[in-house]
């Protein structure tokens, strides 16, 4: 599908999302799903920088925050998402950090992490933290979106989780030092940031417009976990547990995003309870492996390898979607997307090609 080509008028339906996420079945059409997107902004462009349908919009943007959320509705709405996300950086829920690193790149100027970088590195650093407060974030993104929404999508809550808050807040190294010298701390620095974050998503859950929650949480890299599995299973999975608990009781539907190799907890994950998983690369596991074994239990999401989704041409994009809906479309419980996200190096014509495959051919009729 060219860039210049504009999608069908959409009719969303988040009914879709719903069933693969519960696995009640099969929805009239694989839905589509993405954590996020850098290239939102180009897409709109690429498409003719379509208005919602209606006159809602008018008063918008009024800040930063509106910009980006009107643009983002726009987007899912238009290319067939049948869900909008309201992301942490939306409301104000971060873990400050010390001053990252900056570098120029292709796409502009971009701040990096190292894996010595640190803002916690003792028992002074967490006492003198400024813990952020949830009771005093900005929750107005989930009423504003409610005035712009179009008929038929939901709201997914989204945040990244409480290992990778951790991570964040120790840098790598110094994660591993803490673990190895001081794992009381260590525990108290997770249990910390676990009662926000378990306050956070909550809080989410307690909106109507929210119909599902999105955790995010990077336990590994290409050949295992990013900590022995003990230390995840004694320390990390009890806040999984709990998360995911308390989005049952709000009969919400609670999706895992995690990169890595999962496999040495992956029976621990499925037994968590998680509705969906998501983040899959094909030299760890495709998804249709995946959901083979596991999709009795959990769902699964996206899988369209991000180097595929970054090198190959239209063609290869089209035949890749059909092979995906042909393996892992029978029965429900997956939605199209990306393996990962959507980053500024994914072309547009690509991600275009991929979701106007996905309509083509992603019927269960």
């Amino acid at each position: 599908m060219s860039a210049s080509v504009s999608p069908p008028v959409p009719q969303p339906d988040y009914g879709r999302l719903d069933r693969v996420l519960r696995r009640s079945g099969e929805p009239d059409r694989v839905p589509f799903y993405e954590i996020f997107s850098n290239i939102e902004a180009s897409v709109l462009k690429a498409i003719g920088d379509p208005a919602l349908p209606g006159t809602r919009s008018i008063l918008w943007p009024q800040s930063g925050v509106d910009l980006d959320l009107l643009t983002h509705v726009r987007h899912q709405y238009w290319l067939g998402y049948d869900y909008v996300s309201i992301r942490e950086s939306m409301t104000g829920f971060v873990f400050p950090l010390a001053q990252r690193p900056h570098a120029s790149t292709a796409e502009g100027e971009r701040s990096y992490m190292t894996q010595s970088q640190s803002t916690i590195s003792g028992r002074g650093d967490f006492e003198r933290y400024p813990w952020p407060r949830v009771d005093s974030l900005d929750f107005s993104p989930f009423e504003k979106v409610v005035r712009i929404l179009p008929q038929g999508m939901g709201v997914i809550g989204d945040s990244p989780g409480v290992f990778e808050n951790v991570m964040w807040l120790l840098g790598y190294e110094g994660m591993a030092y803490m673990l190895a010298d001081d794992e009381p701390l260590f525990r108290e620095v997770v249990d910390t940031v676990g009662g926000r974050v378990a306050q956070y998503f909550d809080t989410m859950a307690s909106f109507d417009c929210v119909r599902a929650l999105r955790y995010g949480d990077d336990l590994g890299f290409k050949t295992q976990l990013l900590v022995p599995p003990d230390v995840f299973r004694r320390i990390v999975l009890p806040w999984h547990l709990r998360i995911v608990a308390m989005a049952h009781r709000r009969d919400k539907p609670i999706i895992l995003h995690s990169c890595g190799n999962l496999s040495a907890v992956r029976q621990d994950i499925v037994a968590t309870g998680w509705d969906a998983r998501h983040s899959f690369e094909d030299v760890i596991e495709p998804v249709w492996e995946a959901k083979k074994r596991d999709g009795h239990r959990i769902s699964h999401l996206g899988g369209f390898d991000m180097v595929k989704l970054s090198l190959m041409g239209e063609a290869e994009i089209r035949a890749h979607v059909r092979l995906l809906v042909e393996r892992c479309a029978p029965g429900g419980g997956w939605a199209l997307g990306s393996g990962n996200s959507i980053p500024e190096y994914v072309p547009v014509g690509n991600l275009l090609a991929m979701l106007d495959e996905g309509r083509r051919c992603g019927s269960y009729s």
